[in-house]
């Protein structure tokens, strides 16, 4: 399976992923060192690809990409504890993140929300 995100910079996609959640790209560097496509393997099954915003319009159509600050999803991450929900959030926060719901303890367990340099929202839980 296979996650596409819109994202206005490859170089920093490309930094913000790897030093914030630490998942490997996927690929051959192209000429400017990033691999082209530019996929990260989240786990066993799954990859993440970021396409420039331009880039979409083949996939998209007639579809609009919304602007920065707008979602149509949350994309979701799963921790093991309250602790490694705090370390996933402070080195998003690090490498660019904005926290937009810091850590908490929500109905559904403990919970924080970033977003990514592109906007796109990212809630880490353990439960």
């Amino acid at each position: 399976m296979t996650v596409s995100l819109p994202i206005a910079d490859r170089a920093t996609a490309h930094r913000f992923y790897a030093e914030a959640l630490g998942w490997p790209t996927v690929g051959e560097p192209a000429a400017d060192g990033i691999p082209e496509p530019l996929q990260f393997a989240v786990h066993d099954g799954l990859r993440l690809m970021l396409v420039p915003s331009g880039g979409f319009g083949w996939v998209i159509g007639d579809h609009e990409v919304a602007e920065r600050g707008r979602s149509e999803c949350v994309l979701g991450l799963t921790a093991a504890d309250p602790a490694e929900v705090r370390r996933v959030v402070d080195r998003a926060r690090a490498s660019g993140a904005r926290v937009v719901t810091p850590p908490a303890e929500q109905p559904w367990g403990y919970a924080a929300t970033f977003a990514d340099p592109d906007g796109h929202l990212w809630m880490v839980t353990a439960s």
